[in-house]
């Protein structure tokens, strides 16, 4: 921008692009949240969901979005308390974004209670912010500059960024009951292969397809340290998310361990695989 702007000519600038991110932000919460807005498991769950648990999920969902900003926000930023404006900012979008799709749905109506509408919406507004939060990079504002950070930083924010993804790819199938009826027709051999398979499916995504944004390992880096450090520890990363998200959701109520734990690997499966695809595009 030119210096020799008038400062009301700054400004009109300034509120321009404020507008123009903040459709973008709308643009890229519904991109995220409308195959979750279209599904039933996630209306009976605004009903019937803990509300300890959503308003844990929303808490928390804060210093995610707000991290999430500093490292591929919808616009840059330089101090953490401009992140945090922007967690607000995107949780907003998610939520009215949310709102104004169930309610053109006929989901959320005038004679809808408070409390479930409130359910409703919440949970919607989790992928909706994290899409209002990633609009930049993914709707054609360009990819926010790596900022200069150490190396621990940096390692840090890769298994950061691969969670985001285990988180948006699990939320679209974690409240479905598919999850335990399929971890009560798996056999140990089962879940074993299929703990592999998603494995070898991120480490191949990530650094042996190719595909475009496909990470490069450093000279002289040995492939069983890359695939410790980030192919082991960033899927263990996504059986975690799995975990909380089915606990989050009460599929883990009256479920045996053994059940739990299959449960837990057959969310790891695309879990796994956002965590794959968010290394890639973020």
């Amino acid at each position: 921008m030119s210096t020799n702007e008038s400062p009301q000519k700054q400004d009109r600038s300034a509120d321009s692009r404020f507008l123009i991110d903040l459709a973008r932000a709308f643009g890229g919460a519904l991109f995220f949240s409308l195959p979750m807005l279209m599904t039933m498991e996630m209306w009976w769950l605004g009903f019937y969901m803990d509300r300890l648990r959503l308003a844990l999920l929303l808490f928390l969902a804060v210093p995610v979005l707000t991290i999430l900003s500093y490292h591929a926000g919808f616009e840059e930023t330089f101090r953490w308390q401009e992140d945090l404006q922007d967690a607000f900012v995107a949780l907003a979008v998610g939520f009215a974004s949310a709102a104004g799709i169930l309610f053109l749905l006929d989901i959320v109506t005038a004679d809808t209670s408070l409390d479930d509408a409130i359910g409703k919406v919440g949970i919607q507004a989790i992928p909706g912010s994290i899409g209002a939060m990633l609009a930049r990079t993914q709707l054609g504002g360009g990819k926010a500059q790596p900022r200069e950070r150490r190396e621990s930083h940096r390692y840090l924010g890769e298994l950061f960024l691969m969670g985001v993804g285990a988180v948006y790819l699990a939320l679209n199938v974690a409240p479905t009951e598919e999850m335990l009826l399929l971890s009560y027709k798996m056999s140990g051999w089962h879940t074993v292969a299929l703990a592999l398979v998603s494995m070898l499916l991120l480490h191949a995504f990530v650094y042996a397809v190719e595909f475009r944004g496909h990470a490069t390992v450093p000279e002289g880096t040995p492939l069983w340290s890359v695939f410790l450090r980030f192919t082991v520890v960033g899927y263990a990363v996504a059986l975690l998310i799995s975990l909380y998200l089915l606990w989050t959701f009460g599929r883990l109520e009256g479920t045996a361990v053994f059940e739990t734990i299959e449960a837990v690997f057959v969310l790891g499966f695309p879990a796994a695989l956002g965590a794959a695809v968010a290394r890639l595009v973020l």
